[in-house]
């Protein structure tokens, strides 16, 4: 079961990441779902292998976004649903650490990172609801989905920054301050937010009917992993 449902996600992830969508790709629509559904481990595989996928299909010149950010924003969000919240702040602050004490970090816009600095604050008390998505309680189901999705793409776009600033990504691409600032941070940042609604949206419109089919249709336990 576990192998079949990665495998599934896997090449469903891929599918997602070839068409042309936006800032990022449509894959981060799945990460919340694959994170309930197939918990830590089966998620970050699952992801893992079908942005790798994905990528080889369709090569593009920042590929490696992507391949790090998009499993590693199921795991947090998987961890939360299993109130690992520790797990998650570790990984979670530990990046977001590095990018201020980066000069970088603390010199670009501090309203470009706005949802990166919510996410961190919302660790805990996503954790503390994480296992209400599986509840029979639609309130409870609604307010765990929003905290979840959110704190997903939130690591999504945070692993991306971690790459671009203290990984030193931007010195790679021979980046000066100001491309990085002007060219991609306050644009990229516009996009983001937006982006961290519709992915909230389209969670809250999609993951809460697939829950409740779930549990109607088979005795799995979910998370699977």
């Amino acid at each position: 079961m576990r192998v079949g449902a990665t495998a599934a996600f896997a090449a469903f992830h891929a599918a997602l990441f070839l068409p042309e969508g936006p800032w990022r790709s449509w894959a981060i629509y799945l990460t919340p779902i694959e994170a309930v559904i197939l918990g830590p481990r089966a998620g970050f595989t699952a992801a893992l292998i079908g942005s790798l996928l994905g990528r080889l299909v369709k090569p593009g010149f920042f590929w490696m976004f992507g391949i790090v950010a998009e499993p590693l924003s199921v795991l947090v969000c998987a961890l939360l649903i299993k109130q690992r919240w520790k797990v998650a702040l570790a990984i979670y602050g530990g990046m977001l650490s590095a990018y201020f004490l980066h000069p970088y970090g603390r010199m670009l816009p501090l309203w470009t990172i706005l949802d990166l600095l919510a996410g961190l604050a919302l660790i805990f008390p996503a954790s503390h609801v994480g296992s209400w998505v599986l509840s029979d309680d639609l309130a409870k189901v609604s307010v765990s989905t929003v905290l979840l999705a959110f704190t997903c793409t939130a690591t999504d776009s945070l692993t991306r920054v971690f790459l671009l600033v203290p990984a030193g990504l931007h010195a790679f691409f021979g980046w000066s301050f100001e491309t990085l600032c002007y060219a991609v941070f306050i644009p990229g940042a516009i996009a983001s937010y937006i982006e961290d609604l519709t992915v909230v949206v389209v969670s809250f419109i999609v993951l809460i009917p697939l829950i409740v089919s779930l549990k109607r249709i088979t005795a799995i336990q979910y998370p699977i992993s």
